[in-house]
């Protein structure tokens, strides 16, 4: 069996050991040191990586840009729902909302279902309490929930967003 002493150093060195406290290199640097350093070296590869991949976009992405269409905007007629309130005093709902649709085409299969619409629209927000349109959450979902409906409504066209005009809660 082989001496242990006749096996050659695993770093592939001649057996020269570096003096006590310096590197092989002839660098003495501490744990702290050398950790700065790796931070340092970490920073600069992320900027390098943030400067490719905001500056070095590639051309196809740029031509794809350039293909995309403009949106359609459908306005609905103005609408005023009164609320379902607990006290004797009514609270009323007026809405300007207007629909966004990925071209003309969609717009032209819309226009004539928008009765349909308006009436899904006005079953559901009588249906409403005034407290269901607190905060900017209660006004999210009520967009939600009624691009829900439009979009079952004039099926198989597809509306992409509503947009409120004029929300006003008396």
């Amino acid at each position: 069996m082989a001496n242990v002493a006749d096996a050659p150093d695993v770093d592939g060195g001649e057996g020269q050991e570096a003096p006590k406290g310096k590197s092989r290199f002839g660098l003495k640097l501490g744990k702290k040191q050398m950790i700065m350093a790796a931070g340092g070296l970490l920073v600069l590869l992320g900027l390098g990586g943030g400067a490719y991949f905001f500056l070095g976009g590639t051309h196809e992405e740029e031509a794809g840009h350039a293909e995309k269409q403009p949106v359609v905007f459908i306005d609905l007629p103005d609408m005023m729902v009164n609320l379902t309130a607990p006290s004797e005093r009514p609270k009323y709902l007026k809405m300007k909302i207007a629909l966004e649709v990925s071209d003309e085409k969609n717009a032209e299969q819309i226009r004539p279902l928008l009765p349909r619409v308006v009436d899904s629209f006005q079953t559901h927000l009588r249906e409403m309490r005034p407290e269901d349109l607190d905060g900017s959450a209660g006004m999210y979902r009520l967009k939600e929930e009624l691009l829900r409906r439009i979009n079952q409504a004039v099926f198989p066209a597809k509306v992409d967003a509503i947009l409120f005009k004029e929300l006003l809660l008396q």
